[in-house]
């Protein structure tokens, strides 16, 4: 994990706090530096950011938000609606920003839910879901990854950042959230928190609190964090993962890529074929010539054969999109989400093995103090190791079943084109010779 999938700020709220702090010239152009490279990498720091600014809300919007905030802090819960029929049906759109609509069936089998979320309550659910510090291992639990923040008429540089998941309309998106929702609702440990009841079931917004942080410190934090990345795993189990997931997850952002630049190379021949389609029209003449009519036929036919290989690209690409493309985009946020994960357990080895050597080189007066503080720091990392490893045991199950799903709906949709195009070539030849 580099250093930029840590930190949680945005390069524009440095330059604000940089301009209204009178800093010395050397420390200003030095965090200046810094802010410009930070601002560079604008796309990878938007994947985890959670405190982004939001616009500003009622007094009174405010206390609800605080009300229900307080709510989901005091238990949890057992959901009350069956994980596996959570449906994200349809999005609205108001100006820049979507609106979606979730779906969901009641364990009673009476009804359904049906509420209407943003991408900012989203963000919310997950600043809950990370933030249950009170929860035995919960550092070692491979948080199901939230898809990066819609871009409305996305620029070049916002489909590089969300993949497949920036292309088309928004039905792609739509099955990114569903999939994140209906991962949250089925895992054993991350269901019960009473946010997820509160997201799925209510019929009002959650609250939409800005998390106030010190940026510096965050700054330190960060580059403190740095140097733990490279740290020596004291468990084989762990260090051949942390070796493993690096590699595939380089492995699988290549492969995303590449697949994104065939859905790309296959809408351009799509719109290609339509413009030529429209172009042989224009060769179309009336008249009574027979050599102009026969050629205005011709012309005619083949701008029928164009469009249909229009509409059969345009097809391929929309199935490779919603099959191979969007497993491949999961595959990789999974990957990324569990690098998270061992990372912040790698962070918990280090204070451990501080905490031990403080306990060793503690003084008499100190020295009981500092066992205490050994011994809890052993039982947190032990009840971390244990759930990171049925964490990784099952994701290993389940990433095995995603693919093959994805690639079996890949091949059986493209076959379906296939036939589909098959036939319509074949009435299109059928009609060239009946000219002949």
């Amino acid at each position: 994990m580099s250093l930029w999938d840590r930190v949680h700020f945005d390069p524009e709220d440095i330059l604000c706090l940089l301009s209204s702090r009178r800093l010395k010239h050397k420390q200003t152009k030095d965090h200046f530096s810094f802010c410009a490279f930070c601002s560079a990498r604008k796309e990878d720091l938007n994947r985890i950011s959670f405190y982004k600014s939001r616009e500003k809300l009622s007094l009174k919007e405010q206390i609800k938000g605080l009300k229900m905030m307080e709510e989901v802090n005091e238990e949890t819960s057992v959901l009350s609606v069956h994980g596996h029929t959570i449906k994200v049906t349809e999005v609205s759109q108001d100006g820049d920003t979507l609106t979606f609509i979730i779906v969901s069936q009641k364990l009673s089998g009476t009804g359904e839910y049906h509420v209407d979320r943003t991408y900012d309550d989203f963000e919310w659910l997950q600043q809950h879901l990370f933030s249950q510090e009170g929860v035995p291992g919960i550092q070692g639990v491979i948080f199901p990854p939230l898809p990066a923040r819609p871009q409305v008429n996305a620029s070049v540089k916002a489909i590089k950042q969300l993949g497949f998941l920036g292309l088309g309309e928004w039905q792609p998106y739509c099955k990114a959230l569903e999939t994140f929702l209906r991962q949250v609702a089925v895992h054993s440990i991350l269901s019960k928190n009473k946010a997820v009841e509160v997201f799925l079931t209510s019929t009002e917004p959650p609250g939409r609190q800005k998390v106030r942080r010190n940026i510096f410190n965050r700054l330190s934090q960060a580059v403190e964090e740095m140097r733990k990345e490279g740290h020596k795993d004291v468990d084989e189990f762990f260090q051949t993962e942390r070796d493993h997931n690096l590699v595939l997850t380089g492995h699988t952002r290549m492969a995303g890529e590449k697949f994104l630049d065939v859905v790309l190379t296959e809408q351009k021949i799509a719109v290609a074929c339509g413009h030529f389609a429209a172009a042989l029209h224009l060769c179309v003449e009336n008249g009574e010539d027979p050599e102009k009519r026969a050629f205005s036929r011709v012309c005619v036919k083949l701008s029928e054969v164009f469009d249909s290989i229009k509409k059969n690209m345009m097809s391929v690409a929309v199935n490779d999109m919603n099959t191979l493309g969007l497993g491949l985009d999961l595959d990789l946020r999974t990957q990324e989400a569990e690098k998270e994960m061992l990372f912040r357990r790698t962070c918990k080895l280090v204070e451990l093995e501080n905490a031990r050597k403080n306990a060793e080189k503690a003084k008499p007066v100190k020295k009981n103090a500092m066992e205490e503080v050994k011994k809890a720091a052993e039982e947190e990392f032990e009840q971390i190791c244990k759930v990171a490893k049925q964490e990784i045991v099952h994701l290993s199950q389940d990433r095995v079943g995603m693919v093959q799903k994805s690639l079996i709906q890949w091949c059986e949709q493209q076959l379906q084109t296939a036939k589909e195009g098959a036939d319509v070539f074949n009435q299109h030849l059928q009609a060239f010779k009946a000219m002949a």
